[in-house]
């Protein structure tokens, strides 16, 4: 098969199941690095942390990454459309029926019931993500884990004050960016 076709497949896939926003993506993400060797998850560890401090939707750049990595330009481009195609179908047709969707029982019921399994989705995903970062199955717990886990105390107390919570979300993530490369070194 080729690299275009698997690349479309895999995320028309993850873009078809994936309900929940960017987050829901990552565990498709972590069963492909593991089962075509497309990236490490290391390098997931990376491209949700870049994601999330880029514009756009975080699903769509991490899609976009691992197919312009993969099979450049246009594995980009259609990793990309790939994963947006299933969502504008089905906005296309809840928008057309919107009405006999709004007080359907079965519908509500149905997106009440997945709420639960999207939550556990990424939460095992964010498990195995900081089991990686900061566990060696040798030494146990490594020391790398000390620094970021006071970084997020301090910030945790910082945003208690009622001052420091109008502060512009994007200087939050520039101060956690400066702190990520300052800790990384």
């Amino acid at each position: 098969m080729s690299i275009y076709l698997l690349l479309a497949w895999e995320f028309f896939k993850t873009g078809l199941f994936a309900i929940g926003g960017g987050a829901a993506t990552i565990p498709f993400l972590s069963e492909m690095g593991g089962k075509y060797g497309w990236f490490s998850q290391e390098e997931l560890t990376n491209m949700i942390a870049i994601s999330e401090a880029t514009p756009g939707p975080m699903g769509i750049n991490m899609a976009t990454y691992v197919g312009y990595t993969t099979a450049g330009f246009a594995g980009g481009l259609i990793a990309t459309l790939a994963l947006i195609f299933p969502s504008i179908v089905i906005i296309c047709l809840v928008a057309k029926f919107l009405t006999q969707f709004r007080d359907n029982k079965i519908v509500n019921d149905a997106f009440y019931g997945i709420r639960p399994a999207v939550a556990a989705l990424i939460a095992t995903v964010v498990i195995g993500l900081i089991q990686d970062a900061f566990y060696k199955p040798d030494t146990g717990l490594t020391a790398a884990l000390i620094p970021p886990a006071i970084l997020f105390l301090v910030i945790f107390v910082m945003l208690q004050f009622k001052k420091l919570k109008k502060i512009h979300p994007v200087f939050w993530f520039a101060g956690a960016a400066v702190a990520g490369i300052v800790l990384k070194m």
